[in-house]
């Protein structure tokens, strides 16, 4: 297999305001795609990757003119990845239901992965990549899992990237999901505050449990309505771990229905024989403050039709 040169000879690139304040190892994996994380940080370590003249630690912040040394790197070729379906396009576009200079948010549709790897060409950022190619900049501001629906939020810029990130870090959004849950919930409203603790299995595949020795966790269900065997709840998320609400339903012994790997066997069954054919987990709504107004906005993403219509079924029943 023949190595690819990415760049040809030492560029000098001079740190702009959209670059401002990146780390140096994220601002490469930028510049240089499709080299592995590891070769990055072995140019970083050895020197040949200056700033200003100077040596760097892979966490330096990038300050605005700053001047860049980037050598020659080289890469394995690599098969061309087939571009994202026409279908998979159109599904992505008509999903669009927030965007403007700096933002943009898609109703996630289930079973689609929010990116490319582990087997998978390509996935939601793949895609939107694909329908804007003018576009500079487009990066997940978060991830949902693939098999949950609803409201994903993707940054034109760097800078409102970094300032949503830092509000989901410092747990300034207010995220709220619609779920429902397997049997007739007794509480109203139930705060859960179970630590997670996420391993690894053999296999790779992640799987999560509730440990003392997990990180804090905080999740509030309030019950919408309930029906003859299921509950509809929504979900305000204080913090966002892996498999947070999935967990914390089992935890409060109402999994999710439709969950197959945390879920009740027997009331996926029953729901499955009436029609649902899915993770029943929807990211309904976020709100925060907007990175260029300042302003509070709130984003909505409603439910997909096979969830409104599968509601409208336990509703008939009831």
């Amino acid at each position: 297999m023949n190595p690819k040169i990415i760049n040809h000879s030492v560029k000098f690139i001079e740190i702009d305001a959209q670059n401002a304040g990146q780390r140096i190892d994220n601002f490469l994996l930028n510049q240089l795609k499709g080299v592995p994380k590891g070769h990055i940080y072995k140019i970083i370590r050895k020197g040949e990757v200056r700033v200003n003249k100077g040596r760097i630690k892979q966490t330096y912040k990038l300050q605005f003119g700053d001047s860049v040394r980037i050598p020659p790197v080289k890469l394995a070729e690599k098969k061309q990845l087939p571009a994202p379906g026409r279908s998979l396009l159109t599904l992505i576009e008509n999903s669009i239901i927030y965007e403007d200079d700096s933002l943009l948010a898609i109703n996630k549709p289930s079973g689609v992965a929010v990116h490319g790897g582990s087997g998978i060409s390509y996935g939601i950022i793949e895609a939107i990549r694909a329908l804007k190619p003018d576009a500079k900049f487009l990066e997940l501001i978060h991830r949902l899992d693939k098999d949950t629906s609803g409201c994903l939020l993707v940054a034109k810029k760097r800078q409102a990237l970094v300032f949503v990130q830092d509000l989901l870090r410092q747990r300034k959004t207010d995220k709220r999901y619609l779920s429902l849950l397997c049997g007739k919930a007794t509480f109203k409203r139930e705060k859960v505050t179970a630590p997670l603790l996420r391993e690894e299995l053999k296999s790779g595949e992640r799987f999560v449990r509730v440990d003392k020795k997990g990180k804090e966790s905080t999740s509030f269900f309030t019950v919408k309505e309930r029906f003859n065997d299921t509950s509809l709840v929504e979900i305000k998320i204080v913090t966002g771990r892996t498999h947070q609400i999935r967990v914390h339903a089992k935890f409060l012994g109402h999994n999710v229905a439709g969950d197959n790997k945390y879920g009740n066997y027997a009331c996926n069954q029953r729901l499955k024989d009436r029609g649902l054919k899915r993770l029943f987990l929807h990211s309904a709504q976020i709100s925060f403050e907007h990175p260029d107004t300042g302003e509070n906005i709130t984003i909505k993403a409603p439910l997909s039709d096979d969830l409104a219509n599968f509601l409208q079924i336990l509703k008939r029943q009831k």
